[in-house]
């Protein structure tokens, strides 16, 4: 088999499926889209489908050992490989009104966005890794946000939102000991900000497409050999290309 083959995770829906689409349009890589609940993922590449582009579906939940165990397997049988990785499926509680105090976040919110947030990528990236190194080859994308930057944190004008600011600052921590540990191989791991996007979690209100939050991720999961190791990007569109952000 000569085409890349590309794990979208959650992307029957919003940014992920934006993502899932571009990839698909290009003619070396075959997508594989991604859902929790099988009738998403089948509609999504159905929807695809009436737009000619093709994808292949296999439902995955990140936060369950059988779930990544059983894709896998699936994934080694079918494909037997895996270069291009993008770890899209997250949660954001950010809107809970109790996420808007150190004081008053709950603890059982905080470790249900963990898990999702961080862990699962851990545990589906873990699960993937043995089929990149086999070639030597892969791209693996995390989803991340600015407000996960440490050095604008105390400063910046977004809302507190403890959980998943935390959550993205490990998940940007995962990102960095992953590219530590790829080091000398073409195992590319960055992290970036799509932005707000008109999506479920972003709102109507959001300023920009799916599509448009869609463009950084695309760029990384194709970076040629020598491209970009651990390094946290901004969104492409608002500086005109591609930029690194500060931890």
């Amino acid at each position: 088999m000569t085409q890349k083959v590309a794990v979208i995770t959650g992307s029957h829906k919003g940014l992920g499926y934006a993502i899932a689409r571009q990839l698909a349009q290009q003619e070396n890589i075959q997508v594989v889209l991604t859902s929790r609940q099988e009738q998403d993922g089948l509609a999504a590449q159905q929807r695809l489908s009436s737009e000619n582009i093709q994808v292949d579906f296999h439902s995955l939940d990140v936060t369950s050992d059988a779930s990544v165990q059983q894709f896998t397997t699936w994934l080694q049988q079918t494909y037997g490989r895996a270069d291009i990785l993008v770890n899209n499926a997250g949660v954001n509680p950010t809107m809970q009104p109790e996420e808007s105090s150190l004081l008053t976040v709950q603890m059982e919110t905080m470790l249900a966005t963990l898990t999702t947030n961080v862990l699962a990528v851990a545990r589906i990236t873990q699960a993937l890794m043995p089929l990149m190194k086999a070639q030597n080859y892969g791209r693996i994308v995390n989803v991340s946000t600015e407000m996960a930057s440490l050095t604008s944190m105390g400063s910046d004008y977004y809302p507190l939102a403890p959980s998943y600011r935390l959550s993205k600052v490990g998940l940007n921590a995962l990102t960095a000991l992953w590219a530590k540990e790829l080091q000398g191989t073409n195992i590319l791991v960055n992290a970036y900000s799509p932005g707000w996007m008109q999506t479920d979690m972003g709102g109507s209100n959001a300023p920009f497409t799916a599509d448009e939050g869609a463009e950084t991720a695309v760029y990384l999961a194709t970076l040629p050999e020598g491209g970009a190791q651990g390094k946290f990007f901004a969104e492409m569109r608002k500086f005109g290309g591609a930029v690194t952000l500060a931890w």
